[in-house]
């Protein structure tokens, strides 16, 4: 079996019927060609969600402070209305995709993070938010899904080994997950064109130097710092690591495909 391809989507790239359904063709396509695995966010449909009943928002560099009635809220919003939205598009184009969180047999195993040393430089109780567990095993679910042509199709939550349910970053839960694998690539689609310079240009390649750099200086937004991190993390055991902007699906067809595409920034280990 051909490494996998891992693709991450924002769920801000889910929201759109039409955007969706063109995304689901290029996972139909794309899945085609090489085993794919999809992890999803979900951001704005949980803040929305949280705004319906009067639970306020509470983020820190990107990553959401997750009290038990937010969470439920997490799990309720990604793992049901979005996965299932989601795995139904792509199979409705032809695909054969199959719905999943972090918690299913053992797919991305979390602990409870550790307190998150802010860029502001205080320490912050993330709450009940997990961070995936170091492990060389290969999830065996996805192995036996994409030897038989199925699409993983992965909801970011997630639960540790004594069953406690975690919210879990999209961005560290792929990039985890394509070092794990050794995954050929993990391609991180969001809605920029790319990492983006103070000028707001595209940069196209990133190495640890550069990203300590863009977090320091504060360049890089609080969504961003979570990719850049998560895509540092990957390259662990993933060849390569693409940071790219979903808006357009045929961007996702290049990148998933292994070509290059415009409006991507590349995270490299090396200058």
């Amino acid at each position: 079996m051909k490494r996998a391809v891992v693709l991450k989507l924002g769920g801000e790239l889910l929201e759109s019927p039409d955007r969706l359904a063109a995304i689901a063709k290029v996972i139909k396509l794309a899945s085609k060609q090489r085993p794919l695995i999809v992890v999803h966010g979900g951001g704005r449909e949980i803040d929305a969600a949280l705004a319906q009943v009067g639970i306020p928002k509470r983020q820190v560099d990107g990553l959401r402070v997750t009290d038990p009635e937010t969470l439920e809220i997490v799990v309720s919003v990604l793992a049901g209305s979005i996965n299932t939205r989601f795995v139904a598009a792509i199979n409705a184009a032809g695909g054969r995709a199959v719905g999943l969180t972090g918690a299913d047999a053992g797919v991305a195993p979390v602990k409870k993070a550790a307190p998150h040393k802010a860029t502001s430089g205080d320490t912050v109780d993330l709450g009940m938010v997990g961070t995936p567990v170091t492990t060389a095993v290969p999830p065996e679910l996805l192995t036996l899904l994409c030897r038989a042509g199925y699409v993983p199709v992965i909801a970011c939550v997630s639960a540790s080994k004594d069953g406690q349910l975690f919210n879990v970053n999209a961005d560290t839960l792929a990039g985890s997950l394509a070092s794990r694998i050794k995954a050929k690539r993990l391609v991180m689609a969001g809605a920029t064109a790319g990492v983006l310079d103070k000028r707001g240009q595209t940069i196209p390649r990133l190495n640890k130097t550069h990203i300590a750099k863009l977090v320091t200086s504060g360049t890089a937004n609080a969504g961003m710092v979570a990719k850049l991190t998560a895509g540092e993390a990957a390259l662990a055991g993933a060849s390569s690591v693409v940071i790219i902007d979903g808006r357009d699906a045929r961007r996702i067809a290049q990148a998933v495909g292994l070509q290059k595409t415009t409006a991507t920034s590349k995270v490299v280990k090396k200058p």
